[in-house]
């Protein structure tokens, strides 16, 4: 029979299946004998008490073989022959998880991406980071892949009612993820390992008939009676379909503006905004699982997650990555943006995470009535959130004095507005400089940032002679502040198009449906199925 077991198994026995072979048996009341393998289905780490712990929920195989894990079949379609034809604007994952669904359905997808494949856009990467030279079009956000293939590749989302989530994760192990993510509590894949996925999907794409076309930006739409005809690109071509998906990511400010000179409804939408902040990864172990842990092999470096309300607005931990790296998010010269990845091994020697603070409409607007803001212009325009982004950005970007520097301050100096006489080491790249970031940040988010701070250090105290949570061996580094789209794309509640224009599609992060890999591939697949609906 095969039974589900719930167990728990200190650190040391975590990879060891003899141990947790005896665990199964002394749950079970078995023998060891008794059971020919098992399978595991959740694995999550315990660091409350003093003592940390593998909660492990496993499928226990007793008095019959062992079989392997049965990995979800998928029915790709030869689509040449297709008779129709989907463009998807944007090859990040909500656009390529869209390509396979479609496929599935047995219709052509046509992805036009503005950036490059991921080879060639990993040395325009390589340029921002050494030279601090950007290409607006192949960058940390733009390129095949989108933002997620080099930003760290982290899998969990709390989307459970968006899609099917164990679909989405068996779908990566079907291209080349290890099989862990199927049952890791907070699944990642990795920067150093996402490429060759994303590689691998473009092929399956190509293989059966699908198109992928990079440095193909769109421009302009042609639409006719309420219905999108065609899509011209920068290089003159007009790109003509049954439908259109549109999963250009939280940064193509280029559509969002092409879409209001249209006149095509669009709304300005909240979005966070804060720092970066980095600390040792040692000290985050110490943290978490306690000195005799800090430098275990035994343990994954540790993360944390914290969340607060300030003034009426929460404060929260955004992509944190341990063992990771802050890299450069820009995506024009001018504005500075940082985001966090790791590898897969996680074995860098800082953690980084967002701190960012949520930011609404009304926010802006009081913001933007005092006498030295003045730069967001029409207060009732869609693109006002956009806007006011831009303008943060911009402000970190000329303080940190050219070339993507960014200004960083210690924390607890930060906390008491203190110019940081030196600044702790850095992974990133482009460089630190020392700033008082109050001068960078608006107010409204500078002030949060302190009071939540302070009510950190007092939920993760210094204690056995060890630092906290709250630390001048922090850095914080400006500005995290793609965290998600600042407009929303409307769209139908039912058939998810477009009020105005029945066979446009908005999808993913960059139309504010979504948030992450997991969840945007959950709406790009949502997206194809409502596509092939109407199609049919």
């Amino acid at each position: 029979m095969q039974q589900k077991v719930s167990i728990k198994v200190p650190p040391s026995n975590a990879s060891d299946e003899k141990a947790i072979v005896e665990s199964i048996a002394d749950a079970t009341g078995k023998k060891m004998y008794e059971i020919s393998g098992y399978h595991l289905l959740k694995k999550s780490i315990d660091a409350r008490g003093k003592t940390v712990w593998f909660n492990l929920t496993l499928n226990a195989f007793i008095n019959e073989p062992f079989q392997q894990r049965k990995l979800q079949h998928f029915d790709f379609k030869d689509v040449n022959q297709s008779s129709k034809k989907v463009i998807i604007i944007g090859g990040g994952p909500a656009g390529i998880f869209a390509a396979l669904q479609l496929i599935e359905k047995g219709i052509k997808p046509i992805i036009v991406e503005r950036g490059k494949e991921v080879r060639a856009r990993r040395r325009d990467l390589a340029v921002l980071n050494k030279e601090g030279i950007i290409n607006p079009e192949s960058n940390y956000c733009f390129g095949e892949g989108g933002a997620g293939t080099y930003s760290d590749g982290k899998l969990y989302t709390r989307s459970n009612k968006r899609g099917d989530i164990n679909r989405i994760l068996n779908l990566f192990v079907h291209f080349g993820a290890d099989e862990n993510i199927l049952y890791d509590a907070h699944p990642h894949i990795g920067t150093n390992k996402l490429p060759a996925i994303i590689t691998a999907m473009r092929k399956r794409i190509l293989d059966c008939g699908g198109e992928f076309h990079f440095q193909k930006k769109v421009i302009d739409f042609i639409i006719e009676k309420d219905e999108m005809k065609a899509v011209i690109t920068a290089d003159g071509d007009v790109l003509s379909a049954d439908s259109f998906i549109l999963s250009t990511g939280h940064s193509a400010r280029d559509i969002f503006t092409l879409l209001n000179e249209k006149n095509i409804e669009i709304s300005a939408k909240g979005f966070a905004l804060g720092i970066r902040i980095e600390h040792p990864q040692e000290l985050v172990n110490t943290i978490q699982y306690g000195s005799q842990y800090s430098q275990s092999n035994l343990l994954p470096p540790a993360s944390y997650s914290l969340v607060e309300q300030v003034d009426g607005r929460g404060v929260f931990s955004f992509c944190m990555c341990p063992g990771g790296i802050i890299a450069p998010a820009s995506t024009n010269e001018n504005e500075l943006v940082v985001n966090g990845w790791s590898p897969s091994k996680r074995n860098n020697p800082f953690a980084n995470s967002g701190m960012v603070v949520q930011v609404e409409i009304e926010d802006v607007l009081k913001y933007n009535s005092s006498e030295k803001n003045k730069s967001v212009k029409n207060i009732n325009s869609p693109l006002l959130m956009m806007e006011f982004q831009k303008e943060v950005e911009q402000k970190a970007f000329e303080t940190g004095g050219g070339k993507f520097v960014a200004p960083a301050q210690r924390m607890v100096d930060f906390t008491e507005e203190k110019f940081s006489a030196a600044l702790p080491k850095s992974s990133y790249l482009p460089g630190i400089e020392t700033a008082l970031l109050k001068d960078v940040l608006p107010s409204f988010i500078n002030e949060r940032l302190i009071t939540a701070f302070k009510l950190f250090a007092k939920k993760i105290p210094a204690k056995h002679g060890h630092h906290g949570y709250f630390t001048n061996e922090a850095v914080l580094v400006a500005t995290e502040s793609r965290t998600s789209s600042p407009v929303r794309i409307p769209r139908d509640e039912i058939l998810l198009n477009h009020p105005q224009i029945k066979n446009l599609f908005p999808c993913g992060e960059g139309a504010g449906y979504a948030g992450g890999i997991v969840s945007a591939a959950m709406d790009g697949e949502r997206v194809a199925v409502a596509c092939v609906s109407k199609e049919i």
